[in-house]
């Protein structure tokens, strides 16, 4: 007796378009390696690869009615999983430029050499603007951005000192980081400036 043959694609496809779900996990686990291959070639990481292609699996499926039966869905599949890893790294180095020029958590590590005494006063400056906007961050929040940023600890040995699931202390650490962001540019606007006044001139009148 010979084996069963495999559905094709095309009759994958359709199925899943059906609201098949076992269609789909047929079509997850014959291309998972070919996404997880692309996702791995971006990030580097075993464990953000893995959530990488995850995520575009999940975007596939929203996009599935897109794909044009003509084409071969091995090329779609691969054409839109480094798409959306471009997107990905897109979105990551802009995030960390955010963070590195508004909110640079490096300034809280001790200089690697003596510093001028102006560079010192403005360095001080900036250390006592970022504690004070992480101050006004939930601790939860606080704490993930903390291990992360300062620590530089991976995202699982985060999850397991807080004995929370990765997505979550993922979550936690891009909220602490909006929030951050959005603190250091409120008290820059408030009450700092870059030359090192303490107070708005322009509000106040005063110094």
């Amino acid at each position: 007796m010979s084996a069963e043959t495999p559905d094709p694609i095309e009759s994958l496809i359709q199925r899943c378009l059906k609201g098949d779900q076992a269609a789909w996990d047929l079509i997850v686990r014959q291309y998972w390696r070919k996404v997880f291959n692309v996702a791995y070639k971006f990030v580097g990481k075993h464990d953000e690869a893995e959530d990488l292609a995850q995520d575009i699996f999940l975007k596939i499926f929203k996009s599935l009615d897109t794909f044009d039966s003509r084409a071969n869905f091995q090329t779609w599949l691969i054409s839109v999983s480094r798409n959306l890893c471009i997107d990905h790294y897109r979105s990551v180095r802009k995030e960390r430029e955010t963070i590195n020029r508004d909110v640079d958590t490096n300034e809280l590590a001790p200089p690697t050499r003596e510093p001028g005494p102006i560079a010192a006063l403005e360095q001080a400056d900036r250390v006592a603007l970022l504690r004070k906007a992480l101050a006004a961050l939930p601790a939860t929040l606080r704490t993930a951005v903390l291990m992360r940023d300062i620590q530089e600890l991976s995202y699982q040995e985060i999850a397991d000192k807080l004995r929370l699931p990765e997505g979550t202390v993922k979550s936690r650490i891009n909220r602490g980081r909006t929030e951050l962001a959005r603190q250091v540019k409120k008290l820059r606007g408030e009450d700092y400036s870059p030359s090192g006044a303490a107070l708005n001139r322009s509000r106040t009148g005063a110094y």
